[in-house]
């Protein structure tokens, strides 16, 4: 039997050890947030393939683009041994090859063997490499971990020119940091529009122009056909589909993600396009739990930081034996890191006739605003240049509210919008003649 969404709870003692594999910004906040807790794990065994310790992998962009120095990626390292008495051991540059389920045993590349009570996978993401010739040469970059970042700023020491393919969010953050240590950059995009899915085309285009007055050269509507071999086993060129060709000294792939499924698959739990978890992360194995980029709830799986802080409160929770909500997928905003750009967006793109569409377009400020609400409730926003009010925006479509006679102040500001609010509260009789007129 299911347990309840919003009581579960574990009521037997503290977890003995609980192992994670996997040393990314999701494994080392439930570490944090477990060592906040009165029943923590008794020992806690983090096991990372990387070599370096955990550091925050949405300031890569930034560090990519010189606006940081590398020391400011590193999280903070946990205590040995906590106030509350948990002991916590950390094994970088060690891989899991193997989960025994049955006698809850991992082993590891190193020929180690730990004995678990719960395991955590949470094993994060690569970039996907899509299914084109070439994709193997020397030149070929993900941008996706640390590793990228830095083999990315080595290459650009020496110059030349690099191709991203991807006009999405990485894919933008990596052209525009190449760009700036002085290559020569090119971006091809798929869709008719960078970031189809979080804009708009008049947003898209404005974000366009931008970037390409910096240098940055956009390519739209390009399908990558192969990417041409120098004879060496090198990248020299990119081929599209139409025949043209893109000389190219390096090429950047930002066309996604692919969860890193294949610890869990191996295990036999139950995956998809990732790990699926339930309410509580938990697998198909009551003993082990998958986290973040790694794991499937429904049929969404994760990239973006706010539902994995989510989920690790819920997991943190339950392995502490607490009771409280199983996660839910909630909405998210996106925001764009790169330095000199003001982007927000959450919901839909595209409005369909049940919308009502407020837009503000100021092109000589570089400033735009689109939103789209249903039955008075905001469903969606796009905002580029001032988007100080999108968090605000994007709270209150999450909390549902009504804007009635107020709806006529959202372009304006957060303010006036909530002065209308107000007056609006306590003259519940002009909202509604407003209602009936809107309808």
């Amino acid at each position: 039997m299911r347990p309840d969404a919003t009581t579960s709870t574990d009521n037997r003692g503290p977890i003995d050890h609980l192992v994670i594999v996997g040393n990314g910004m999701a494994a080392h906040r439930l570490v944090a947030t477990l060592c906040d807790k009165p029943r923590a794990p008794r020992r806690i065994t983090v096991i990372g393939e990387e070599t370096s310790d955990a550091y925050n992998r949405i300031l890569l962009s930034p560090w990519l683009a010189g606006e940081m120095q590398r020391d400011a990626l590193h999280l903070p390292e946990h205590a040995a041994t906590t106030q509350t008495g948990t002991r916590i051991e950390t094994r970088l540059g060690e891989r899991v090859t193997a989960i025994d389920r049955k006698a809850r045993r991992v082993t590891t590349d190193r020929g180690a063997s730990l004995d678990y009570d719960r395991l955590v996978l949470a094993t994060g993401s690569r970039s996907a490499m899509p299914p084109v010739p070439g994709m193997t040469l020397d030149g070929v970059h993900g941008f996706r971990d640390l590793g990228d970042a830095e083999a990315l700023a080595r290459a650009a020491r020496h110059g030349g020119r690099a191709v991203v393919i991807g006009g999405g969010l990485l894919g933008l953050e990596a052209a525009e940091g190449l760009r700036k240590r002085g290559m020569r950059v090119r971006v091809i995009q798929r869709s008719s529009r960078l970031m189809n899915r979080q804009l708009d085309a008049t947003a898209a285009g404005l974000l366009r122009d931008e970037l390409e007055a910096r240098g940055l050269e956009v390519i739209t509507e390009g399908h990558l056909s192969e990417l041409e071999d120098n004879g060496q086993g090198r990248v020299r060129a990119v081929i599209l589909d139409d025949g043209t060709r893109l000389a190219a000294d390096h090429v950047v792939i930002a066309t996604g993600i692919a969860p890193n499924v294949e610890p869990g698959r191996a295990a036999g739990l139950d995956c998809d396009r990732a790990i699926r978890v339930d309410e509580w992360l938990t697998t198909s194995d009551a003993a082990i739990h998958a986290l973040g980029e790694c794991c499937q709830f429904g049929s969404s799986t994760f990239g973006l930081v706010e539902p994995i802080w989510q989920q690790v409160e819920v997991l943190a929770a339950r392995l502490a034996g607490e009771a409280g909500p199983g996660y839910r997928d909630r909405p998210t905003a996106t925001k764009l890191k790169i330095s000199g750009v003001s982007l927000y967006a959450f919901g839909p793109i595209e409005a369909t006739p049940e919308h009502d569409v407020l837009t503000y377009h100021d092109p000589e400020q570089g400033e735009y605003r689109r939103l789209l609400l249903r039955d008075g409730r905001i469903e969606g926003a796009v905002l580029y240049g001032d988007t100080a009010m999108g968090p605000w925006l994007f709270d209150r479509s999450r909390d549902g509210m009504r804007f009635g006679s107020a709806r006529r102040a959202l372009l304006l500001g957060q303010v006036d919008t909530e002065t209308l609010l107000d007056d609006q509260a306590s003259a519940p009789q002009a909202t509604d003649t407003f209602d009936q007129e809107a309808a």
